[in-house]
């Protein structure tokens, strides 16, 4: 029997959604299609880094503000901040996309957020129970049950991308690999100890004409479902 853990709700402030302040956890390409089409749409958006699972496609992510490198996605670019008084001066007074190590126990304490958007999709055994620590949550992928540990769960699964559940599970993580280019599994390599890896090589397995900048389309469709996610839940309350 699963266990429920309900947490008080915060006190929200109906703010315009162009006015919007929303935390987006993960740095990966996926999240931060999510910010770019936040931040285009007025909001103020904060994404949160989790070092689990690393982040692959870093050219087409913010996560390498974390290390002061001047990153951009589709000319909307990411600034990092990692104490709160340097977040909340971003967000108030800058336009950039906020990369921190401060992880949700920190940032909730700032107080204001209208949204979680959980972009993680880390697949982990026990998924974290958003629902209730801000006005509006929703949860990208695997594990994540609409109306229970989020308020709107997002498919993320190849066959159904994109699709919107306001009740019920999403589907579990079916363990294939995508193909990129006529490669499956055999384009990952997984170290059997820790340290830093390098290369010169810079092209995939799709050749030069590969899309390795920007926005894919699979996170674009992502991006959008986030968007209307936030419409159909600002619309219920």
């Amino acid at each position: 029997m699963t266990t429920i853990h309900f947490f008080p709700a915060m006190p929200g402030v109906r703010r315009h959604p162009s006015r919007r302040r929303i935390v987006v956890l993960g740095t990966n390409e996926i999240a931060s299609a999510i910010a770019v089409f936040m931040t285009r749409n007025g909001a103020r958006v904060v994404m949160s880094h989790d070092p689990m699972p690393p982040v692959i496609r870093r050219r087409m992510a913010f996560h390498d503000s974390l290390y002061g490198e001047l990153t951009s996605v589709q000319e909307v670019y990411g600034v990092n901040c990692d104490h709160v008084v340097e977040i909340l001066e971003e967000m108030t007074h800058g336009s950039r996309v906020v990369v921190t190590r401060l992880g949700l126990s920190h940032l909730l304490p700032i107080g204001g957020f209208d949204a979680i958007i959980d972009a993680r999709m880390h697949k982990a055994a026990t998924m974290p129970m958003l629902r209730y620590l801000a006005p509006m949550t929703i949860g990208l992928g695997p594990g994540f049950v609409a109306g229970e540990n989020c308020d709107i769960a997002v498919e993320t699964h190849p066959d159904f991308v994109g699709q919107i559940l306001t009740a019920g599970e999403t589907l579990s993580a079916d363990g294939v690999p995508s193909v990129l280019g006529d490669l499956r599994q055999e384009r990952f390599v997984y170290s059997h100890t820790p340290g830093r890896w390098s290369t010169h090589r810079e092209i995939d397995p799709r050749g030069r004409n590969a899309l390795c900048h920007g926005i894919d389309q699979r996170s674009s469709v992502i991006a959008q479902a986030v968007l209307g996610s936030l419409v159909v839940l600002a619309r219920n309350r």
